[in-house]
């Protein structure tokens, strides 16, 4: 008996693609969905329409896929890696961007996020992603958000033309060193394909020619390689204060213990936020004996009660730094605390217009006078 296949239309194609998109979280600069790396989709099975939080808080939706699944890399938590057998698909540079050009004149997304596996080698399939690029600023005269994601062993060449089309670009460091990263994958070569290119990202980004600010990003694999939080956060402290990365992402590793990982993941989107936001330092952020975040408590929380010395803490006094070690408090709510008290004197907090289960939190750390 013969099997017949139907030829897939791009609309197959781009809902495999897209569906298969997911492992990929750096879609912006910013959320405000701080908890997690922006997972949802819409709800009416358009897996290629991302609702997405961009840096200057808006809210927005972004066409995002692969261009292909094909993929030559060997990566341990890929379910699409070489070894693998999911039904492999690719969209052209022309079906890609026709498609997306439909979507945009609809009104239905306003950006769009494009990335691949590693199909024949990096620079055959970065030229896929760039050609596509290259069609929706040149061609078709999109000049809104594009994020490109840069494939590991990508050239320099085809790095600077990303930078120069993007409004944003990527690339993953999967695991902090390359002492865990060699438990993820044999194909790829950690310092000349992952950590340098990280470097040129960073040099490129910071000194556009273009005189255009082009937001650069990279993601962990959180739970893949046997890592410690301690290790994750210190590379992250240095990925924003050594190279100016725009953001860190964190992706919890789908496997048998993937409910403790989606908790790790939590935990670590809530530990960078201390770092970018409330001015800690990695070496503050409180870990347990295992050299891992406490599940169990926010790690502001857990730094509040590992800290009883600097508590409670005068609300009328304090300055903003120690304001934002408050538990419940956010910067948002330190700024308007600040400026209550320059005519006022604070007697609770629901003078302040704290939300009653964050002030239930803060009511411990505070005093009024």
């Amino acid at each position: 008996m013969v099997s017949l296949f139907k030829t897939p239309d791009a609309e197959e194609k781009l809902r495999i693609l897209a569906a298969d998109s997911q492992y990929d979280l750096a879609c912006a600069c910013g959320t405000k969905n701080e908890k997690n790396g922006s997972r949802k989709r819409t709800a009416d099975g358009e897996s290629w329409i991302y609702p997405t939080t961009m840096a200057d808080g808006r809210r927005t939706f972004l066409f995002k896929t692969l261009i292909s699944n094909v993929c030559n890399s060997d990566c341990a938590y890929c379910p699409l890696r070489a070894e693998k057998d999911p039904r492999r698909m690719s969209l052209s540079p022309e079906e890609t961007a026709k498609i997306f050009m439909d979507y945009l004149r609809q009104n239905r997304v306003q950006g769009i996020f494009i990335s691949s596996g590693i199909t024949g080698n990096a620079d055959f399939a970065m030229e896929r992603i760039l050609q596509t690029a290259r069609i929706l600023r040149f061609k078709e005269k999109f000049h809104g958000y594009m994020h490109l994601k840069i494939l590991p062993g990508t050239s320099d060449e085809a790095i600077y033309e990303a930078v120069s089309l993007a409004s944003a670009v990527s690339l993953n460091i999967e695991a902090p060193g390359e002492k865990h990263f060699l438990k993820l994958s044999k194909y790829k070569d950690y310092l000349t394909q992952i950590i340098n290119p990280l470097k040129k990202i960073a040099k490129i980004t910071e000194h556009n020619s273009r005189g255009r600010f082009v937001c650069s990003s990279t993601q962990f694999v959180v739970g893949a390689a046997g890592e410690q939080d301690r290790d994750i956060i210190n590379y992250s402290e240095g990925l924003y204060k050594r190279l100016g990365f725009g953001r860190v992402y964190f992706s919890a590793y789908q496997n048998t213990d993937s409910g403790a990982n989606l908790t790790r993941e939590h935990r670590l989107y809530q530990s960078d936020f201390l770092i970018r936001k409330y001015g800690f330092s990695a070496s503050e952020i409180p870990l347990t004996d295992s050299g891992n975040l406490n599940l169990d408590y926010d790690p502001k929380e857990y730094w509040a009660i590992l800290h009883p010395d600097f508590f409670p803490l005068n609300i009328n006094r304090a300055g903003k730094n120690e304001l934002l070690r408050i538990p419940g408090f956010g910067p948002m709510l330190v700024n308007r605390i600040l400026k209550i008290r320059q005519n006022s004197t604070i007697r609770t907090l629901d003078f302040v217009g704290q939300k009653a289960y964050l002030a239930k939190k803060a009511g411990a750390f505070v005093r009024f006078s």
